[in-house]
C-alpha cells in the first residue's frame, strides 16, 4: 500500500479522501505543517501551493484541495475566500450568517450557487496531477440539517441541503466527490508514478 499525505488539518476531508482512494490501495495520512498562505487567485493555484509545501516537507506524494462556494448574486463570492469570509477565526455559523445577510432580499430564483473543488497532487519528482469538480445548487433562506460542515446547511440540491445528506449520498453528488473520483481515475491511468 502506498502512502500519500493530505495537506490539510480537516478531518472531514481526510475521511472523504480515504474512502475514495482506498480501492487504489492508497492510504492517506494528514500531515501537520505550518499553514500555507493561500495567495492564489484560483482554487487550483491554492491547492498547488498547499500540496507542493507538504510534499517538500515530507518527501511523500502530497494531496491538497482548495474548495469553496461561489454565489451568482454575489458575483462569485465568497469564492477562494470561503473559509475566511467572516474573518480569520470565524465559525461555520459566522460564515453562514454573513452569507445569508449578504443575500437578504434576494429571491429564490436568484440564489443560484455552486461548490467548486480543485485537487492537486505533487510527487517528489515534481510530477503534478490535478482534478476539479463542481456541484450546482442554490442557497437556502436558513440553515437546514445537522450533518456536514462549512456551508453545507444552506447549500440546497434538489430541495435538500448538503447537511441533510448521508456521507455516501453526498460523495455521489458533491464537488469534492466528483473531483476525487476524477483524481482517482487520473492516478489509476498513471500507476507507474506511485507504485
Amino acid at each position: 500500500m502506498t502512502t500519500f499525505v493530505l495537506a490539510s488539518h480537516n478531518q472531514n476531508k481526510l475521511k472523504e479522501l480515504e474512502r475514495i482512494l482506498a480501492p487504489l490501495h492508497i492510504s492517506v495520512s494528514a500531515v501537520q505543517f505550518d499553514e500555507v498562505e493561500e495567495t492564489g487567485k484560483t482554487f487550483a493555484q491554492n491547492a498547488y501551493l498547499k500540496a507542493e509545501a507538504a510534499c517538500r516537507k515530507t518527501g511523500l506524494p502530497a494531496v491538497a484541495d482548495d474548495s469553496g462556494l461561489m454565489v451568482d448574486a454575489l458575483n462569485g463570492a465568497p469564492g477562494v475566500y470561503s473559509a475566511r469570509y467572516a474573518g480569520a477565526n470565524a465559525s461555520d455559523m459566522d460564515r453562514i450568517e454573513k452569507l445569508l445577510d449578504a443575500l437578504r432580499g434576494v429571491p429564490e430564483q436568484a440564489r443560484k450557487a455552486k461548490f467548486v473543488c480543485s485537487i492537486c497532487c505533487v510527487f517528489p519528482d515534481g510530477t503534478k496531477i490535478t482534478a476539479e469538480g463542481e456541484c450546482h445548487g442554490k442557497i437556502a433562506f436558513e440553515p437546514v440539517g445537522n450533518g456536514g460542515f462549512g456551508y453545507d446547511p444552506v447549500f440546497l440540491v434538489d430541495g435538500k441541503s448538503f447537511a441533510q445528506l448521508g456521507a455516501q449520498e453526498k460523495d455521489q453528488i458533491s464537488h469534492r466527490g466528483k473531483a476525487l473520483r476524477a483524481f482517482a481515475a487520473e492516478l489509476e491511468k498513471r500507476k507507474e508514478i506511485y507504485r
